[in-house]
């Protein structure tokens, strides 16, 4: 999932005004602080045997659940990843069967969505678009598994799950733009040395802040030496500047490129004037509008004149499905977490976040924005609970550390915003150039851009704003692809778009393996 951005508050310098006193009275200076290592623990694995039956096959296969420690540039131990690998027994030529790593983002969150909603060989059954009941929980065989394609290693980042700081480690080291794509660069590179997946095609596959870590990682190790075959961005944030709310705050995109998300939420809750039958269609109608008339209007600011702010707002009613006076009172410009409040205002609802299919109840109806995130709080428990079981009693996993699914305070609070190019530090990540340089140096490197409609966390034209804007050469535009589908932020809580996503990329893995 990908966090809110926040600006870093300024730092407060204290003056400290000591009494004068003579010299010989000044106290001997203490010996500087000696850093403590941490704790290393061993490379320790739980192996397992499974089978899974998926289209009519039946595929065996081994799991396996454990740790690999990586280190410094001084061969010191630095941090304990935790992961989950799945691999397909029988394989008597690794090079030509795919391995794939996947892993969430946050920052500060564990692989655990991926692993256990997506394409894992388990899955956890929850309610569609509504809050699943307590335990017990339903855990079932995945027919939507990748597995009939790749082999799959789920990693959780240094800080949530299992993985953990050690040895001469510290918050530097992991908790940041470049610090996190490089040790996780560590960590692929150890488990491909370590399993001899070295002539394996491979792949990556990241979640929210999972695809800036993606796009960055993959032009990481293509500079160690280690091509991949296909990238998977879902739910992707690719730039940090073309959102809310950071320095382009006071521009005026963001409004531009959320506009579509807003129009399909407002389809699917049947808030249209004129509800069109085809999604994509309209769809399409709003992104024109959204940079063509409304980004011209907007361009006018407080010179846009009466008459035609009256038609943009009117216009926006059509499209959005808030009330024209609403529009005009906020300026033509709604950010999401106002609409995700407006639009069902009159029946004292709001619209999830991550994904707005989900219904909230706040305490204030009369508030302006949502008082919680109501997608994000309908299966978190599923999940971890179901994750417990599943690694106590299929995996045979056992350790006295405690599972971190999400870490975002701890995390967060080291994270560094910035991001390290060529030398020069920029304030925000923005790993566009990383992607685009890891597809021009590797022309035959594939993409694969997969979109929630009903997702205000990453919004689908913000993705394609952003890699339409790579400067990528024409020759190498069609190696990126996208997929769409009814669901939000976490597009396999919706069954159906699992099904319609799992095809997909079963086509994409085909057509690159093709190549």
């Amino acid at each position: 999932m990908k966090r809110p951005l926040t600006l870093l508050p300024a730092l407060l310098l204290l003056a400290v005004v000591l009494p004068t006193v003579a010299a010989t009275d000044t106290p001997a200076a203490k010996p500087a602080a000696v850093a403590v290592a941490l704790p290393v623990p061993k490379e320790e694995k739980s192996i397992t045997r499974h089978r899974l039956i998926i289209d009519g096959k039946t595929i065996r296969y081994t799991a396996t659940a454990g740790n690999l420690i990586v280190k410094n540039n001084k061969n010191e131990a630095i941090g304990s990843f935790f992961y989950v690998a799945y691999t397909e027994d029988g394989v008597k030529d690794l090079s030509h069967r795919p391995v794939t790593f996947l892993f969430n983002g946050g920052p500060g969150s564990s692989s655990i969505w991926l692993h256990m909603g997506s394409f894992g060989p388990m899955r956890v059954v929850t309610s569609d678009a509504q809050a699943t009941p307590p335990p017990p929980y339903d855990l079932v065989p995945n027919p939507y598994s990748l597995l009939d394609k790749s082999d799959l290693v789920f990693i959780d980042a240094i800080g949530t799950g299992f993985s953990r700081i050690v040895g001469q480690g510290t918050p530097k080291d992991f908790y940041g733009t470049n610090a996190d794509i490089e040790s996780f660069g560590k960590f692929i590179e150890r488990y491909v040395t370590l399993n001899n997946r070295w002539d394996s095609p491979k792949f990556l596959l990241g979640e929210s802040y999972g695809t800036t870590r993606a796009a960055g990682l993959v032009d990481w190790l293509q500079a160690k030496g280690m091509a991949f075959n296909g990238v998977i961005l879902q739910s992707s944030w690719l730039n940090g500047f073309v959102d809310f709310p950071g320095p382009a705050f006071s521009l005026d995109l963001p409004y531009e490129l959320y506009l579509p998300t807003m129009a399909a939420t407002a389809w699917y809750h049947d808030k249209l004037p004129q509800k069109p039958s085809n999604l994509p269609a309209f769809l399409q109608q709003v992104r024109q509008f959204a940079l063509g008339d409304y980004a011209r209007a907007l361009d006018q600011g407080d010179k846009l004149s009466s008459a035609d702010t009256q038609a943009i707002a009117q216009k926006l009613h059509d499209y959005s499905g808030l009330p024209v006076q609403y529009i005009l009172d906020a300026k033509l410009r709604i950010t999401p977490d106002r609409f995700e409040k407006e639009l069902l205002r009159g029946e004292q609802r709001t619209t999830g976040r991550l994904d707005a299919r989900f219904l909230g109840i706040d305490h204030d109806a009369a508030g302006e924005t949502p008082e919680y995130d109501a997608s994000g709080s309908a299966i978190g428990p599923a999940y971890t609970a179901a994750f417990h079981w599943y690694l106590a009693n299929d995996l045979k996993y056992k350790t006295d550390l405690d599972y971190k699914v999400e870490n975002f305070r701890e995390v967060n609070l080291h994270w560094d915003n910035g991001q390290r190019i060529d030398g020069q530090k920029f304030p925000l990540m923005d790993v566009e150039e990383n992607l685009r340089q890891a597809m021009t140096e590797n022309p035959h490197l594939k993409v694969f851009s997969a979109n929630g409609y009903f997702d205000f966390a990453t919004p689908f034209f913000e993705t394609e704003y952003d890699l339409d804007h790579m400067g990528l050469d024409a020759s190498l535009q069609k190696n990126i692809r996208y997929g769409y589908y009814q669901s939000g932020h976490m597009i396999y809580l919706h069954v159906p778009a699992l099904a319609k996503y799992k095809a997909d990329l079963a086509k994409f893995y085909d057509s690159v393996k093709n190549n």
